[in-house]
């Protein structure tokens, strides 16, 4: 009969700390397994190896439990205080560019009345499942899984509801089966109404990034975007300037219709960090129609996108850090 020591020495070189709860009865082996954070081929690949372990030790049956820790996702608001200036855009490309460096991260579209992931995400038409009463994410371009209105309704379709229904809504986006998912983007609606009031009260996001481009005007609204979120006490994680100059393609002369600078110099004046600057470029318009968002490539463009996702995801694991 092979003892207990034996069995633990062989299931722990196999799986490392991953293996608890350890109990051997007569060469029956049971043992609690913690599969947090891993998708469902890791899992499947991890019971495999302890089950092998525990059989190579002797073991004549296996029983095995796996744990997993419940996470509770991060929320990453994409802000701005008007519509116009690329908030669903750099919302999507954000999140397909934190994944592309290996994070785990969702998106919502919480913008309820004008909602264009599904679009931007190359899945239009497809309706997410659900669980009874939870939805579950449907997978977008890149391996993101994301939540929209745009999904429960048909397309063109106007949702006019009020505030507190909108606000249901938009909970059970965010109040999904996202499993392993642990940081969300949020995708703002633009302004500062009911929706963002709903989403501060109930959803506390972690951060907020605040997207503008170059011109005063812009800036201003901005500026009433970054009041809202210091005064619900969500801190900024920075500034992205947006449509920040265009390169003709057929001269190549470098122009800014919008200004340049101007939400660098703002992100200065205010203190919070400058996160980069995304030009004005129409493959930025003719990829997010067909639903390929461009940092799904390489180029100047996809590593703009990188850029940004790194220093938040700088923010993210070091929020009391400055990011550079």
């Amino acid at each position: 009969m092979t003892d207990f020591n034996t069995f633990s020495d062989a299931i722990i070189a196999a799986v490392g700390s991953r293996a608890g709860g350890l109990k051997v009865v007569d060469n029956a082996v049971s043992i609690m397994v913690d599969v947090s954070g891993l998708n469902e081929d890791q899992r499947v690949e991890i019971e495999a190896d302890v089950r092998a372990a525990a059989e190579q030790a002797g073991a004549q049956s296996v029983r095995i439990m796996l744990t997993a820790e419940r996470f509770v996702p991060r929320l990453i608001a994409v802000a701005s205080g008007k519509g116009g200036v690329g908030k669903s855009t750099l919302s999507t490309n954000l999140a397909i560019a934190m994944v592309r460096a290996g994070r785990s991260v969702g998106l919502v579209d919480a913008d309820i009345y004008g909602p264009s992931q599904p679009r931007l995400m190359g899945v239009e038409g497809v309706k997410p499942e659900a669980e009874g009463k939870t939805m579950i994410p449907v997978m977008g371009a890149g391996g993101v899984p994301f939540l929209s209105m745009g999904q429960l309704v048909n397309p063109g379709q106007a949702i006019a509801w009020r505030g507190p229904m909108a606000g249901n809504a938009l909970s059970q986006l965010v109040d999904a089966k996202w499993g392993n998912v642990r940081d969300i983007v949020v995708d703002m609606p633009p302004g500062t109404g009911d929706i963002q009031l709903s989403m501060v009260q109930k959803h506390k996001p972690m951060g907020a990034v605040i997207i503008s481009t170059p011109q005063d005007l812009a800036l201003m609204d901005a500026m009433r975007a970054i009041s809202f979120f210091d005064t619900a006490k969500v801190p900024i994680i920075g500034l992205v300037e947006n449509m920040a100059g265009y390169l003709c393609p057929h001269c190549g002369e470098m122009s800014d219709p919008f200004g340049s600078g101007g939400a660098e110099a703002a992100a200065k004046e205010l203190g919070i960090p400058f996160l980069g600057r995304i030009p004005l470029d129409i493959n930025i318009r003719i990829e997010s129609d067909a639903g390929t968002p461009p940092a799904l490539g390489e180029g100047p463009i996809s590593d703009a996108y990188s850029a940004i996702a790194q220093r938040v995801a700088t923010w993210i694991d070091s929020p009391k850090d400055t990011v550079a």
